[in-house]
C-alpha cells in the first residue's frame, strides 16, 4: 500500500503568513519555515508581532478567507487522490486551515492548534505532538504503508528523511543546496512525474 504525505503551505496553498504580511503591510510577517529552521522561535516571533500590532485571530481569518489554492494545485490534488491515498501533514493550525480544506474538498489533515482568548487574541500555540510530521511518517510505515513525502521548508526535512521516498517542492536555493539528496520539483507536472515513479516502484 502506498501513501502520499504532502505539506500544505507552499505546496498546495500559498503561505498564510506571507499573505497576512501583504494584507497588513508588516513585512516582518513574511518570515516562514523556509527562512527559520527553529519552529518554536518562529512562532514566538509571530506571536510577539501580533501582540505589538494588536492583531488577532479574526484578522488572520479575514485574509485566509480570500485565499485560493496555488494555480494548478486543485487539479493536481484531485488526480493524486484518484490514484492513491493522500494525507496532508502541516505545521499550520486547524483554526487557519479549515477554509482552505473546503477548497481542496476536505482532505485528511494532521496539524496543530492555537490557544486563543475570548477576544480573539492568540496567546500561544499547541503542537499535536513533538516532531509531528516525522512521527506520523514513522507511524504510517509501522502500519505497512510505503510512504512518499513532499514539502518545501526546513520543517519538512525530517518528514522527508523518515519517508521511504520524497522530494522538495519549489524550495529555496539554500534548502536545496544543503540537502542535495532530495530531488526538487518546480511544477506540479514535475511532482506528478516523481510520484508516478514512486507508485510504479
Amino acid at each position: 500500500m502506498h501513501l502520499i504525505c504532502l505539506d500544505l503551505e507552499g505546496v498546495l496553498v500559498p503561505e498564510i503568513w506571507i499573505s497576512f504580511a501583504e494584507y497588513t503591510g508588516i513585512a516582518e510577517f513574511r518570515k516562514t519555515t523556509r527562512d527559520e529552521p527553529d519552529y518554536n522561535k518562529l512562532m514566538l516571533y509571530r506571536l510577539d508581532l501580533l501582540s505589538k500590532n494588536n492583531l488577532k485571530l479574526p484578522d488572520i481569518k479575514k485574509v485566509i478567507g480570500t485565499m485560493e489554492p496555488l494555480p494548478g494545485a486543485g487539479d493536481f490534488f484531485k488526480r493524486l487522490r484518484e490514484r492513491t491515498q493522500v494525507i496532508i501533514l502541516s505545521d499550520t493550525f486547524v483554526e487557519f486551515a479549515m477554509p482552505l480544506m473546503k477548497k481542496l474538498e476536505y482532505p485528511t489533515l494532521f496539524c496543530n492548534s492555537l490557544v486563543t482568548r475570548e477576544d480573539g487574541t492568540i496567546s500561544n500555540y499547541k503542537l499535536r505532538q513533538d516532531k509531528g510530521k516525522k512521527s506520523a511518517i514513522i507511524a504510517f510505515k509501522s502500519l505497512g504503508f510505503n510512504v512518499f513525502a513532499a514539502g518545501d521548508s526546513y520543517n519538512d526535512l525530517e518528514m522527508l528523511e523518515a519517508a521511504d521516498s520524497g522530494c522538495l517542492f519549489r524550495s529555496p536555493r539554500a534548502i536545496r543546496e544543503s540537502h542535495p539528496q532530495f530531488p526538487c520539483a518546480d511544477s506540479f507536472k514535475d511532482l506528478d512525474n516523481i510520484i508516478d515513479s514512486f507508485l510504479a516502484g
